[in-house]
């Protein structure tokens, strides 16, 4: 079966989009199987940079359709603005296709994920307070609306009225908030049904077409496996299942229809928000700072900085465990180009001087270990010319091979800056 996997290995922002991209040319749909517009890819295509929330990444390639699978979740208001700024730059979005089953974040889930956050104070979780979360409560609950209701009036507002009843006395009477207006929110989401209609279809239905055609399909994740619902840094995690096991309920199909999972990790580490980095350079850090500011790195969405760090081989090897990486892409690793010397961690200390080579399952193990590093040499020389493995300097082809050997898969791409056609595919990705 034709499926490919695109996973981040650690806690999003790999640059997975430039990899969805890259396989995009060559796919009949590209799905999008979880997350909301809480995360973002972005793609620079010959100097234009397109940051994406909801909309697959295949929809810059005029011969795919994009479809937003029933796992995500999605802010219609958001869906549509993103669309318009795709037209506005040229970018046909009419074969964009939306599953009916996926659930609505509806104003509600905004206005709790906000108060909640606050209510929290000093152990917030950090969300983007997009009303994610509260949206896949409401799933889990069996009480959420679905893109399918807004084609029924009648059921959505039954629907509608029968959430604000709990939502609205929750927000009255924990968090002294005013109650939001039911007729106004049917008001606002019905007009925008006209817009959505054409895209509403039964996706899994799609999906198992094109694999059975034997065309190539794509599944794009938002997040990464360290901030999975179920084996991420708990609590400071998403609220859905980014891994590659993800696709199966978040697309609809079965393991047998995938049979390459990308795993894509950046030449170094960052995350976003509160939660335990055993790698971090903490703010002022000369070598943190030089990565934040030569990689940019800040959110696609939020603006907010990331907290960045060596590359840690230890949650390298467990991501590939949990996905079943067939390969590993690497990006940004020109970002590291003008260090003498690098550190990737390989195992980790913990307090009573315990070596662990995996990631411990206990957190307070976990929130407390010191990281082991190896330290290679550097290459002190920009790479972003580079167009084959053989063109970057040997102290970049010996860090490649490095992380290929903590990994335990090949490595098949590399990227040597931010521009589509910066992209060193090795001799093994064919």
């Amino acid at each position: 079966m034709p499926g490919t996997v695109i996973v981040g290995t650690q806690w999003g922002d790999e640059g997975k989009g430039r990899f969805t991209d890259y396989f995009a040319k060559e796919s009949t749909l590209v799905v999008r199987y979880q997350g909301g517009h809480n995360a973002g890819h972005t793609i620079v295509v010959e100097g234009e940079v397109f940051a994406l929330q909801l909309v697959p990444s295949g929809v810059l390639y005029p011969s795919v359709t994009p479809i937003i699978g029933n796992g995500v979740v999605v802010d219609p208001a958001v869906l549509i603005a993103e669309l318009d700024m795709l037209e506005g730059k040229g970018v046909n979005t009419s074969k964009l296709v939306v599953s009916g089953n996926a659930h609505l974040i509806m104003p509600y889930h905004q206005e709790l994920d906000r108060v909640t956050e606050r209510y929290l104070g000093k152990n917030k979780l950090g969300t983007t307070k997009r009303g994610i979360g509260p949206a896949y409560a409401d799933k889990a609950l069996r009480v959420g609306l679905r893109v399918q209701d807004l084609l029924d009036p009648k059921i959505f507002r039954e629907k509608l009225d029968l959430a604000l009843r709990e939502k609205n006395g929750v927000l009255a009477k924990v968090y002294n908030r005013l109650p939001l207006d039911g007729d106004e929110i049917a008001k606002q989401y019905l007009a925008m049904v006209p817009r959505l209609e054409p895209m509403i279809a039964d996706t899994v239905h799609m999906v198992h077409d094109a694999l059975d055609a034997g065309q190539q399909v794509l599944f794009e994740g938002a997040q990464a496996t360290y901030l999975d619902l179920d084996h991420g840094t708990y609590p400071f995690v998403t609220s859905s299942n980014p891994i590659a096991g993800g696709v199966c309920t978040g697309a609809g199909v079965g393991p047998r229809a995938i049979d390459r999972v990308v795993g894509v990790s950046k030449a170094y580490t960052t995350r976003v928000g509160a939660g335990p980095f055993p790698t971090e350079l903490f703010k002022g850090d000369e070598v943190g700072e030089l990565l934040v500011d030569r990689g940019h790195e800040f959110g696609t969405n939020t603006g907010r900085r990331r907290r960045p760090g060596w590359l840690d081989g230890v949650m390298l090897r467990h991501a590939v465990r949990l996905n079943s990486c067939s390969e590993i892409a690497i990006t940004k690793l020109d970002v590291m180009a003008p260090l003498a010397e690098l550190k990737v961690c390989v195992a980790y200390e913990g307090d009573d001087g315990t070596r662990y080579d995996h990631v411990p399952y206990h957190q307070s193990i976990l929130h407390k270990v010191r990281p082991i590093y190896e330290t290679l040499p550097g290459w002190q020389s920009e790479i972003t010319d580079a167009e084959h493995l053989e063109d970057l300097p040997a102290a970049a082809r010996d860090y490649v091979r490095f992380v290929e050997q903590l990994a335990g898969v090949p490595v098949t791409f590399v990227s040597v800056g931010p521009g589509r056609e910066q992209t060193v595919v090795l001799p093994q990705a064919a």
